[in-house]
């Protein structure tokens, strides 16, 4: 049986609709002397991680637990910090292709979710990165107490689209958020880059 038309958009944030440059902490931990990718090492430890991605722990708590763990090999907690504050101050570009994209979606009635696991910081984020009105809904994981792919993430986010799973298309460029999607209802389709908006387009049928 065919599936409905999905009337409904969820895209992930990170990797899709933003872009980080990964030489802005390359950059960092060579002025810092720190070995190469140690920065994304630390922060994205799941045991940090999943505690600032639920709204256990604040974006600055966070940061800070980054820095301290950082001290020995920045040479001093100081340095840490500094290092650490440097790298985060960057928040990363918006991909233009994708919000255009967005827009088009949008001006075509179809309702345009972001589904993300973020932090505290991911409205002033969106602020800073001028995406204020640009979307329907934000669904930040910190803010739902649950994250992507947890089946409680996917039915959130359809009752903030006020859409039923199965007319949701979600984007994300993750596999395993792809699967999670899948198994709560909704289509879903894994971004591999600019080549798969003609097929988003199509998906929507606008």
């Amino acid at each position: 049986m065919a599936r409905e038309r999905a009337t409904a958009l969820l895209l992930d944030f990170d990797g899709v609709l933003r872009r980080w440059d990964p030489a802005v902490a390359a950059g960092v931990e060579r002025e810092y002397g720190l070995s190469e990718g140690v920065l994304g090492e630390i922060a994205m430890q799941w045991g940090r991680l999943q505690p600032v991605l639920t709204g256990q722990v604040s974006h600055a708590e966070w940061v800070s637990s980054v820095a301290d763990a950082l001290a020995e090999p920045a040479g001093g907690p100081d340095r840490a910090r500094a290092a650490v504050e440097q790298w985060q101050r960057y928040r990363g570009e918006v991909d233009t292709e994708v919000l255009d994209f967005v827009r088009e979606a949008r001006a075509a009635g179809i309702t345009v979710g972001l589904g993300t696991n973020a932090t505290d910081l991911l409205d002033a984020d969106l602020a800073a990165l001028g995406l204020v009105g640009e979307l329907d809904v934000v669904v930040n994981s910190s803010t739902v107490g649950v994250h992507k792919p947890a089946p409680e993430y996917f039915q959130a986010a359809c009752v903030a689209l006020a859409t039923p799973p199965a007319r949701v298309l979600f984007v994300d460029d993750e596999d395993w958020a792809v699967r999670g999607a899948r198994a709560a209802g909704l289509s879903a389709h894994r971004w591999g880059g600019h080549a798969d908006l003609r097929y988003l387009r199509a998906a929507l049928n606008y």
